[in-house]
């Protein structure tokens, strides 16, 4: 099956199933309904022999979530017609991504989270080794993962600690020096969730 059948497959509404929401964020942090701000951020795979996902560090001198990897993302502005505009937009602020070399494929799953944001996964294909560059005042590092890595359970971990006064838990990939976890993490493990059943299937129908 070529890479975009099986991502198309994997985002099919019917495959839709309980999502790997962030606990870490989400115990004792209740968000009422119609109070999260929109959101996209763009899950960009490489069409080469062994695809790999694109993801950022974020800048060290950041107020939010200095230091961690992201998807380039953020919330829709005015002008974004909708969220596979603002995603598309932010990659090319963030990392330099041209809009037109994105075959968009769809969304995964609608990720709210504790800090108020509801965040659409744009999911798309891009050609291998473009020549991207950080936006200095936000992104420190752009790399890429293998996506078999991605969605190879063994290299997930679920842990729970405690902080302030509870226990907290959430999704870690470790790739080489890079720690990936918390709502990156868990919009991983939803779409990896997908590509999983979507994979099922095909084994089933032959093909």
């Amino acid at each position: 099956m070529t890479l975009r059948k099986r991502l198309s497959s994997a985002l099919d509404r019917g495959l839709d199933q309980p999502q790997a929401q962030d606990v870490f964020l989400y115990q004792n942090r209740p968000m009422p309904d119609g109070s999260f701000t929109p959101a996209a951020v763009l899950i960009a795979i490489t069409d080469r022999a062994q695809p790999g996902m694109i993801l950022t560090q974020r800048h060290a001198g950041l107020r939010a979530h200095a230091g961690q990897v992201a998807f380039p993302g953020g919330r829709l502005d005015p002008e974004d017609a909708d969220a596979i505009a603002a995603a598309l937009r932010e990659a090319e602020e963030e990392i330099a991504l041209p809009r037109d070399v994105v075959e968009v494929l769809g969304r995964s799953d609608l990720f709210r989270t504790g800090t108020g944001f509801s965040i659409e996964p744009i999911v798309g294909i891009v050609p291998p080794d473009l020549p991207l560059h950080p936006a200095e005042a936000e992104v420190d590092a752009i790399f890429e993962v293998p996506l078999d890595f991605l969605l190879d359970p063994a290299n997930r971990d679920y842990k729970t600690v405690e902080w302030q006064g509870g226990l907290r838990s959430y999704y870690e990939f470790v790739w080489e020096d890079r720690r990936i976890w918390g709502v990156t993490a868990a919009m991983l493990v939803n779409l990896a969730r997908r590509i999983e059943a979507a994979d099922a299937g095909a084994l089933r129908e032959g093909l």
